[in-house]
């Protein structure tokens, strides 16, 4: 397996101290699970959930690829014969287990590719194996999620997008294993923006998988995809209101203005108008999800919000929507707002000294919460080392390479080793050099974001 490694140092003493105790604190996130090394969620969560540890484990093939591959391979390896994928994945006594009584999110097609490339794209049997798990996965949606066949996929209980007491499930089933819904509870089943996202998401790695397998079937699936971004447009988009809603079993919109909107930013399934009225009206709204620690669960101005500084997706910022919000606001050219995100984690985890990697955060005190009790928890942990190379680093995604100069923090340099390939960003506040295995490829202005192929070769700045 390729060897990676990343050397951060930064002139910014709180930057430092914050990333040198992620980088110890997500090391103990390590475990063995059977004959592979693996990375758990961490904090409270022994084991590994589909909505974090594929994204996680990518992640942090920057420093270990064989843990980030194994946290594909273990979701991949058990789905079910029917095409459901496993939501937990735990060990007890010994003994693995396995969950399937809910989706728990679908942070995995993107970030499952992109583990060909970190491991070299040589690794044609895992490309079909993907290509395999990922079609009949939504081939199962497509035949188990839609109970009314008006295009639209659901969620049957508050689990399937891990929105764990959130009050705008009511007194919804948390999780729900069979294949149809249930009825009469809490307006179930809801009409999904997420699970819709799953499938879009899906589809369009499908695309990407297709035109390197060289199939044939790229042009099928980029067609899905955009049918699917159709409908969720058609039908669970509020352009009065400028933000997508579920709707009920009724199919009447839920009146309740979510941050699940940039979730579905993340899995690519929003147009740009979409996305930028989304994040000119709502996201940036200091009412809305704006806090002073941004991204609150629900907008902070509806009746169902909720802060309360246990595990809770009704209030609290969560360490997960940080790290889901990098992708979200990339693919829409948002690149801006990661490095103010990016500043104000760093800043919150930073009040702490030990630091500490809370799963939610204080959104008005700008503190990780004090009633959470975790310490390494690694959406968290993750989602910082993240923001640090899109701000001062590089990163590897399907092909190109992303370089961040920013330049508000003091000098610095970033070095990500990859194999035989050394990518350094050496930075003094005002310009950033850019080199390949010590070679020079660019100088720029800091704060200017540059794309490379990764043989370093400029596609743009």
């Amino acid at each position: 397996m390729i060897k990676t490694g990343v050397d951060f140092h930064i002139q910014d003493a709180d930057w430092q101290r914050v990333y040198d105790a992620a980088e110890a604190a997500e090391q103990k996130n390590v475990r063995r699970f059977g004959e592979r090394d693996v990375l758990i969620e961490g904090g409270d969560y022994i084991g590994l959930w589909l909505e974090t540890q594929p994204m996680g484990g990518e992640m942090y093939a920057k420093r270990n690829p064989t843990v980030g591959m194994n946290n594909q391979l273990m979701f991949m390896d058990n789905i079910r014969e029917d095409g459901r994928l496993p939501s937990v994945l735990y060990q007890q006594d010994g003994q693995m287990g396995m969950m399937f009584s809910h989706f728990q999110g679908y942070c995995f097609p993107h970030h499952a590719l992109n583990m060909y490339y970190w491991t070299g794209r040589e690794d044609t049997a895992f490309l079909k194996q993907l290509y395999d798990v990922l079609r009949r996965f939504d081939e199962y949606l497509w035949r188990t999620r839609d109970s009314d066949g008006n295009g639209c996929l659901e969620s049957f209980c508050v689990y399937d997008t891990g929105e764990d007491n959130s009050t705008r499930f009511f007194d919804a089933p948390v999780m729900w294993s069979e294949d149809t819904p249930p009825i009469g509870v809490s307006r179930l089943p809801y009409e999904s923006m997420d699970v819709m996202g799953y499938s879009c998401d899906g589809r369009e790695t499908l695309a990407k998988i297709s035109a390197l397998l060289g199939n044939g079937e790229e042009a099928m699936w980029k067609q899905k995809a955009q049918e699917v971004r159709d409908t969720i447009k058609s039908y669970l988009w509020w352009d009065e209101r400028g933000a997508c809603y579920d709707r009920d079993g009724n199919n009447e919109f839920l009146d309740t203005l979510i941050h699940n909107n940039l979730r579905v930013m993340y899995h690519g399934a929003y147009d740009q108008y979409m996305a930028d009225r989304f994040v000119k009206e709502h996201l940036l709204n200091p009412a809305e999800f704006w806090t002073p620690m941004p991204l609150v669960s629900i907008a902070a101005n509806d009746p169902l919000f909720l802060c309360v500084g246990y595990n809770n997706w009704s209030g609290q910022p969560q360490g997960l929507t940080y790290q889901r919000a990098i992708r979200a606001l990339n693919n829409y050219g948002h690149h801006d707002l990661v490095s103010v995100l990016g500043g104000k984690l760093c800043g919150a985890i930073a009040t702490q000294n030990p630091c500490v990697f809370t799963q939610q955060f204080e959104p008005y005190e700008a503190v990780p919460s004090a009633k959470d009790g975790m310490t390494t928890y690694g959406p968290t942990i993750l989602a910082f080392l993240e923001y640090t190379a899109e701000m001062f680093g590089v990163n590897p995604i399907h092909g190109k390479v992303f370089w961040g100069t920013e330049g508000s923090h003091g000098a610095y340099s970033y070095t990500q080793h990859w194999g035989d390939r050394d990518y350094t960003v050496e930075n003094d506040g005002e310009k950033a050099s850019l080199k390949l295995n010590g070679k020079e490829i660019a100088v720029v202005p800091a704060g200017t974001r540059v794309i490379t192929d990764e043989q370093g070769h400029i596609l743009q700045k």
